[in-house]
């Protein structure tokens, strides 16, 4: 009954809500897809489109650092974000999406990005603003729960213990970070089976047993990530873009491939021209986080003397994630011939993909660079998840670690659960989030304007 219920609210928001036809062309579009976009295409108007006139300043942001001690830098923040984002969005969700919307997803995951700077800069700039001293783990805390308290009571104009709306989004996030979790362990657990042919039992049993030692522990703090991270995506980057560099006379085919599908002029793909539109955005949304307000939850615990440059920092943040490492990732896969990938979905895709560009040693870099990944993902899930497990429930170890058993449960059960079934959840949640936290942005959005251009104005007198 809970998977039934979970899949019924799946439909209503990511099935289609909206058939075009144009000519020989049917474009489907959910009811997410519509909502992002629109966001995506106000906030970039907004900010004039920010992620092209100061990408130089996003560079500068993230390069600040923090004298003061108390919160994370600007660069630890970044770390936290693309901690959740690469494995998760940059391998399993591009996999997801070519495995679903063929090559034309990639160019969907690309507009989503270029959109979603804009939006992720609104809502991380928002974060900062209404950030909170975090008294049970020190430094900072906050995010789209917090903003949307705010906004709530200057509509009611008292003080509130807790708002509805607010509420909501905390318990839509934690529920999207629980089918994460799921996504975490099935994937890691195929990937381990293709490679070394362990039974994705053993694997999902070892994965849980590590994650727990490490997430337990009251004093576990997103600093193990500082060098676990950068490292994991430089190698990771380097390995693929060495295999895009012994491929470049190729390259211009599979660009023509993703344009055409993108585009409706070829349709590979037994869904249509809307399938290739929805996974491509909705695989974008899972792997850049913009306008679903997870990303915020890191921003709010920097310490930074301007909000303005935290929103730079998360809009730098979505570009590398989508632009750079997502598409090194769909290259990959698409520079392998079809006789090789066709048929194939999830990790198996990727490896199928791995393996003939590197031999064996491919699916192996694979399994155990996703591992990896995982355990980034998995501990950067579960920052997010503080600042709206206190919201709920307050400064409470007991709810804290509650959530974190919770976590580690739903890791054992994505272990065995069919490869399409663990995405349902997260895409749930996803969507949940991205609706509450829309409630807020736009009403608040002015806020982030302003202070973007009392920023410019201070730069111009510099």
């Amino acid at each position: 009954m809970l998977i039934q219920l979970i899949e019924d609210v799946y439909r209503l928001l990511w099935g289609d809500l909206l058939t075009l036809h144009l000519g020989n062309v049917t474009l489907s579009l959910s009811f997410m897809v519509i909502l992002l976009l629109t966001a995506g295409v106000f906030f970039t108007l907004r900010t004039r489109l920010l992620p092209v006139r100061l990408f130089r300043d996003m560079l500068a942001a993230v390069c600040e650092k923090n004298d003061k001690g108390s919160g994370l830098s600007s660069f630890q923040t970044l770390v936290v974000s693309t901690a959740t984002r690469v494995g998760m969005g940059n391998l399993v969700g591009v996999v997801a999406a070519l495995s679903v919307g063929g090559a034309g997803a990639v160019f969907w995951m690309w507009v989503t990005a270029l959109l979603g700077a804009s939006t992720s800069f609104v809502e991380s700039t928002l974060a900062q603003k209404y950030k909170q001293p975090d008294h049970l783990y020190g430094g900072w805390r906050g995010g789209p729960a917090y903003y949307l308290h705010t906004l709530a009571e200057r509509k009611r104009g008292r003080k509130l213990r807790r708002s509805v709306v607010a509420g909501l989004f905390a318990v839509s996030g934690l529920i999207c970070w629980c089918g994460i979790s799921q996504v975490v362990s099935n994937s890691v657990s195929e990937a381990f089976q293709n490679a070394f042919s362990i039974p994705p039992l053993v694997t999902t049993l070892v994965l849980t047993a590590l994650a727990a030692v490490i997430v337990l522990r009251k004093e576990a703090t997103v600093k193990s990530l500082d060098v676990m991270v950068p490292i994991m995506a430089g190698c990771y980057f380097v390995m693929t873009l060495w295999i895009i560099l012994t491929h470049l006379p190729q390259l211009p085919d599979v660009f023509v491939r993703i344009f055409s599908e993108a585009l409706g002029l070829r349709q590979a793909v037994g869904g249509g021209f809307g399938a290739v539109v929805m996974n491509g955005i909705k695989r974008g949304l899972f792997s850049n986080e913009a306008g679903s307000g997870s990303a915020p939850c890191a921003a709010a615990a920097a310490e930074c003397d301007d909000p303005v440059k935290m929103g730079l920092v998360q809009a730098l943040g979505v570009l590398i994630d989508t632009i750079v490492i997502c598409s090194c990732t769909a290259f990959v896969m698409l520079l392998a011939p079809g006789s090789v990938t066709g048929g194939r979905q999830g990790m198996d895709l990727l490896q199928a993909a791995m393996q003939y560009h590197l031999g064996s040693f491919g699916v192996v870099f694979i399994a155990v660079t996703l591992a990896l990944f995982s355990f980034s993902t998995f501990i950067g899930i579960l920052y997010y998840a503080r600042c709206n497990v206190a919201y709920l429930f307050g400064d409470s170890w007991f709810w804290q670690t509650a959530y974190k058993v919770l976590a580690l449960v739903m890791l054992v059960v994505g272990g065995m659960q069919a490869y399409t079934v663990v995405w349902d959840l997260g895409d749930v949640g996803i969507g949940l989030m991205t609706i509450f936290n829309m409630l807020a942005l736009y009403p608040l959005s002015g806020e982030a304007l302003t202070a973007l251009r009392e920023y410019e104005a201070k730069k111009k007198l510099k």
